[in-house]
């Protein structure tokens, strides 16, 4: 179901076409309603943005995606999981499996409105979803994982602090605050073995051949760590994998070079693509400052 409020549609003139900014709101499977704005530029085609841990469609690369597949008059879709944004529901840590199936609603709805989802990409734990997604359904040709973590039980300490787990067992959660002392967010037992029993690996094992998956992560990434982007080249049958040198989790400094990457993929014509994994020669300018690693675009 959706509530579509044209009332708060904009429009923008670009290379002399009509772009529109929908928001729409989808409910997911829960009853929740899913917030998100649709960058319609006349094509069915349609991409699909999904964002990380307790970020939002309006942040980055999720805006920054959104603006070149405009550019290029290819439509995106960029939403807020439950939780999180301006979607209902309230946060939960971990959640893996439940915004998988908020990704399924949004597609669901989308298809409804004749649209062809041409890709799904993710960024963070957003990358995680699309290939969890990609494996369980099966119905999406492209994906694009973007800082993707292949170890999720590492990065919770940081997070969680020391005997994370002991401290969880014994009051059934752990509340987070940030540097300041101010509360953020809780984490119960039950959310945190949501994270620690989802199964990167055996998600990647599953995914079809047919699927094919790009992996781009930044070589400066404090969050997650560069070396676990090849695990996801080892695992995934039809796999590129992109380093970007110098970039941090969010490619704060090198959005444009991520979005390029990224929109390169996409238009890439599978039957055209080489067993090396190299990109067309036509597309080197897209790609500059990056790094090859395990295989490159």
């Amino acid at each position: 179901m959706s509530e579509t409020r044209r009332n708060q549609s904009r429009h923008e003139r670009i290379d002399n076409s009509e772009i529109q900014h929908q928001r729409l709101v989808i409910e997911n499977s829960h009853g929740e309603k899913l917030v998100g704005v649709l960058h319609d530029t006349g094509s069915i085609e349609t991409v699909v943005i999904c964002h990380g841990f307790r970020s939002s469609k309006d942040r980055i690369p999720m805006l920054t995606i959104a603006s070149f597949f405009e550019r290029a008059m290819i439509s995106s879709f960029r939403f807020d999981f439950a939780g999180n944004g301006e979607s209902q529901g309230s946060f939960q840590y971990g959640n893996y499996r439940r915004e998988v199936e908020d990704l399924r609603s949004v597609l669901q709805h989308l298809r409804g409105e004749n649209r062809e989802i041409s890709a799904i990409i993710g960024h963070s734990k957003g990358g995680n979803v699309v290939l969890l997604y990609a494996a369980k359904y099966k119905d999406v040709q492209t994906v694009v994982n973007i800082s993707g973590r292949f170890f999720l039980e590492r990065g919770i300490e940081g997070r969680l602090g020391k005997d994370y787990f002991k401290r969880i067992k014994e009051n059934g959660f752990i509340d987070v605050s940030n540097r300041k002392g101010k509360f953020e967010y809780r984490v119960t037992e039950e959310s945190l073995m949501d994270r620690l029993t989802t199964n990167a690996h055996e998600a990647c094992l599953s995914i079809h051949e047919n699927c094919r998956v790009l992996t781009v992560h930044g070589s400066n990434d404090r969050i997650v760590h560069v070396t676990e982007a090849s695990e996801f080249a080892k695992h995934i049958k039809n796999h590129k994998l992109c380093l970007i040198e110098g970039a941090d989790h969010e490619f704060t400094s090198h959005q444009h070079q991520l979005a390029s990457i990224v929109l390169s993929f996409f238009k890439l014509d599978p039957k055209k693509d080489d067993e090396s994994g190299d990109i067309s020669t036509s597309n080197q300018d897209s790609i500059r400052s990056v790094v090859p690693f395990t295989s490159r675009i």
